[in-house]
């Protein structure tokens, strides 16, 4: 499955201002709810319940904050990249640099986990986290995800 199915490019975030973990989220959850009929206020707290089970920062300046709501869309993707890098609790003790957000409706289990799973493939490739890292605008960032995920 496809990140670019998914994948808008007013879901994307090419400069992160916040500076915390519960920033972080609340800055892509207000971008993200802009692009669906879900508020900001709904998709924090669901990615917020999420993180109290365990952080979704997975080591290597990367973090994947995910989370099941009621959607009319089977699954929303976000994205958010910061320069300077956001303390998040990753399994690393690193700040985190690349945000990948997914989110999935209540009954989506196995596009969930292909999504993941693609994201997952990408991500194992330093020259896709590199361009990411260098990208300077939305566009840079949606042109690099569009052009790695056709690859895969």
């Amino acid at each position: 499955m496809k990140i670019s199915q998914f994948l808008q490019k007013d879901s994307i975030i090419a400069d992160l201002k916040a500076k915390d973990k519960k920033g972080v989220i609340d800055e892509l959850a207000l971008t993200i709810s802009k692009t669906t009929k879900t508020s900001a206020k709904t998709i924090t707290r669901i990615l917020l319940e999420r993180e109290q089970l365990g952080s979704t920062g997975i080591g290597g300046g990367i973090a994947i904050p995910h989370g099941k709501l009621d959607l009319t869309e089977s699954i929303i993707i976000g994205f958010g990249l910061s320069k300077k890098g956001i303390e998040y609790e990753s399994l690393d003790n690193r700040p985190v640099h690349i945000f990948f957000v997914l989110l999935t409706s209540e009954n989506s289990t196995g596009g969930h986990l292909k999504v993941l799973a693609q994201i997952s493939k990408l991500l194992k490739t330093d020259e896709f986290k590199k361009g990411l890292l260098s990208a300077q605008s939305v566009d840079d960032i949606y042109e690099i995800i569009m052009e790695k995920d056709e690859e895969f």
